[in-house]
């Protein structure tokens, strides 16, 4: 089996403090893929110093160079790469601590947080540019790992919820970002000319609702499960169908969480 997990820790160093050593050591995954470290490559070590088994794992950290303190991503693996590869060719935005990948026996396992943008601001607009970058590059990569024999799972918040049954309050948020018309059909095409597919959707076809694995820190939002479905893995076709299950780990209640988002994983059957 191979186990994969994705989380936005929403800053591994306040994570850490909350209960995000203790997951993770206490986890069977083979690779976790973290967004929003918020943390320099000193930072993140110290917190997975911590580590009963620090030394079974090795880390592929991208933080942010043009802004200490925000985005960052890393994939954590139990073996080491054959390769790794920070950002996708932009020149815009490989500084940003925005994607990493790591080339494994038989499958790359990329980690992304996507822009989080506000309709009608700058950040919008370079959420688009994004968005227009990034998916060639998922079609190059699919392609490249086929010929090399690989499959491809990219994994990580992605700020943007496909469908109404992935955000309690669709019909409120569509004109915001995260659930616009474009932004969604965005998804269509990842999740089909582009040759990738969703996973947890894949395992859970018929859920009326989610699973959802983001929900604001606002109100009483996580007792009511008014939550998002930001955080994939979207995966190519012959590792999507050895997946057999799929699991958004929520916290019991809201004061025993460690980020707004929850852990997703899946296991593939390989």
């Amino acid at each position: 089996m191979f186990v994969v997990s994705t989380v936005n820790v929403n800053g591994v160093r306040a994570a850490a403090r909350k209960g995000f050593v203790e997951w993770l050591a206490a986890g069977a995954a083979d690779v976790v893929c973290l967004q929003e470290t918020r943390a320099d490559a000193d930072e993140l070590a110290a917190v997975l110093a911590a580590l009963p088994d620090r030394d079974r794992w090795r880390v592929v950290h991208a933080p942010s160079d043009t802004a200490k303190g925000r985005c960052g991503v890393a994939v954590l693996t139990r073996v080491a790469p054959s390769a790794v590869r920070v950002g996708f060719g932009s020149a815009e935005f490989d500084r940003d601590g925005r994607y990493v990948e790591v080339e494994l026996d038989g499958v790359v396992v990329g980690s992304v947080y996507m822009v989080n943008g506000t309709v009608g601001t700058p950040r919008q607009a370079a959420k688009e540019r994004f968005m227009a970058e990034f998916l060639p590059y998922l079609v190059e990569r699919r392609e490249k790992a086929a010929a090399d024999g690989r499959e491809v799972v990219v994994c990580g918040d992605w700020n943007i919820a496909h469908q109404p049954r992935d955000i309690r309050s669709w019909k409120a948020n569509q004109r915001n970002s995260g659930f616009l018309p474009h932004e969604r059909a965005w998804l269509d095409r990842l999740f089909g000319d582009a040759g990738y597919m969703d996973v947890v959707r894949s395992l859970h076809p018929d859920a009326e609702v989610g699973p959802y694995s983001w929900w604001s820190y606002r109100g009483r939002a996580y007792d009511n499960d008014t939550g998002w479905r930001i955080d994939y893995h979207a995966a190519t076709a012959g590792l999507a169908a050895s997946a057999v299950s799929a699991t958004v780990e929520r916290a019991p209640s809201w004061d025993t969480r460690w980020s707004d988002h929850a852990p997703v994983t899946v296991i593939y059957d390989r």
